[in-house]
């Protein structure tokens, strides 16, 4: 796609849509945005992407940091957060806290701030502890906004949630962007069936944001969703009522199953993924505040006794022959649990794996261009005139 064609398939998209108020803004649920503002996302990233693929540059800032934290592991998201900053011209710097003076005693305040004197985004990860997670990236935001207000920091960084305790919008989106592209647009999605399935895992502790992400954000886009998973493996109460009220606004579905079987059957899009009962996951968060290794320790066992109770809750070939003409797109956020190649019993078949690996990284491909896209719409004033500018200057990102 050249310079022309971006310009007339993805700006006059934009121009029809209202997303002023991303402007300024950080991205932490993708419930908190409005349709409109989920498209210019999608939009945005699209454009990117394609201006890339062209050889064309897409840098916003000729000098800046772009801060990554992250709490937990991580790898494609790690990578996507940096791939995202680079591509909009900004250098990465990881915060390593065990190396910082957060490991003395440090306030979040003062940290937040000490960072970001020539800092233009911050990526946060903090995922594991119910209650904390989304509340540390708001604590930040908090200090962000009154370092920039009172004078402290000259600009003020664009925070982009990489994954906290209740949702994971970059993953989910990135999910939906492929979901759109391989279905041939967003409206196609209509009346198609997703399965957000618990899968069994050899691990423990799994976070809830996918599954809590995939039903919060996917109920808004035409499609009809069931969440399905053993009895005791529920999430967040107030996330299921989010996924029925954007069933009800949107006029599709929403219901829980507990039978892979019942959810698999005729559906158009699969993603069986594990994940920690929501109680356990307050469990182990009381546990950690009150310093119980111990106690963390044996509900680890408990649950890792409790998981294989459950595994036959498996993707195989025979269950994905279930689904609508028996070739439903299988999405995954990886790493997937993988029967009989990362561990003996696992998530999925070896056979489906393979079968849907390419379209899996195509599926992961998408997370870079998302994150650029939240970034450079907070960034942007006039996002519409700055992608015009940077395809009629046509800045080659490389010599060929």
């Amino acid at each position: 796609m050249n310079h022309t064609e971006i310009l007339k398939e993805y700006i006059p998209i934009l121009r029809n849509l209202k997303f002023e108020k991303m402007y300024g803004e950080d991205f932490f649920l993708t419930w908190e945005k409005s349709m409109d503002e989920l498209t210019a996302v999608f939009t945005v990233a699209d454009t990117l992407r394609a201006l890339r693929e062209d050889n064309i540059s897409t840098r916003i800032f000729d000098s800046g940091l772009g801060i990554s934290l992250f709490r937990d592991n991580s790898t494609r998201t790690r990578f996507s957060f940096a791939s995202a900053c680079n591509l909009l011209g900004l250098t990465v710097q990881d915060l390593d806290e065990g190396k910082s003076q957060i490991a003395h005693g440090e306030t979040v305040r003062e940290t937040a701030n000490m960072v970001s004197f020539m800092a233009d985004a911050i990526g946060i990860r903090d995922d594991m502890y119910i209650g904390k997670g989304n509340a540390y990236m708001h604590e930040v935001s908090d200090a962000l906004k009154e370092g920039f207000e009172t004078g402290v920091l000259e600009q003020r960084p664009t925070l982009v949630n990489l994954q906290c305790d209740i949702d994971h919008p970059t993953q989910t989106m990135a999910d939906l962007n492929h979901v759109i592209h391989h279905f041939g647009g967003a409206e196609n999605l209509k009346g198609k069936k997703v399965a957000m399935t618990w899968a069994y895992s050899p691990s423990y502790g799994k976070p809830l944001s996918v599954p809590q992400g995939v039903i919060g954000l996917f109920t808004r886009a035409g499609m009809d969703v069931v969440l399905a998973h053993p009895e005791g493996y529920e999430v967040m109460e107030n996330v299921l009522d989010v996924a029925k009220q954007n069933a009800q606004q949107n006029g599709t579905s929403f219901r829980v199953t507990h039978s892979m079987q019942d959810a698999f059957a005729d559906a158009d899009i699969v993603y069986p993924k594990s994940w920690a009962p929501f109680s356990a996951m307050q469990k182990r968060t009381d546990l950690y505040g009150q310093g119980d290794f111990s106690g963390i320790d044996q509900l680890e066992k408990e649950l890792l006794a409790k998981n294989a109770e459950h595994m036959d809750w498996e993707c195989t070939e025979a269950l994905m022959q279930t689904t609508a003409g028996g070739n439903a797109l299988y999405l995954h956020c990886l790493p997937a649990d993988i029967s009989d190649v990362s561990c003996k019993h696992g998530e999925v078949a070896a056979e489906v794996f393979d079968r849907y690996r390419t379209l899996l990284y195509k599926e992961a491909s998408y997370k870079p261009y998302i994150i650029a896209a939240m970034i450079f719409l907070s960034k942007m004033k006039d996002p519409v005139t700055k992608l015009e500018s940077l395809c009629a200057h046509g800045l080659e990102r490389f010599g060929k």
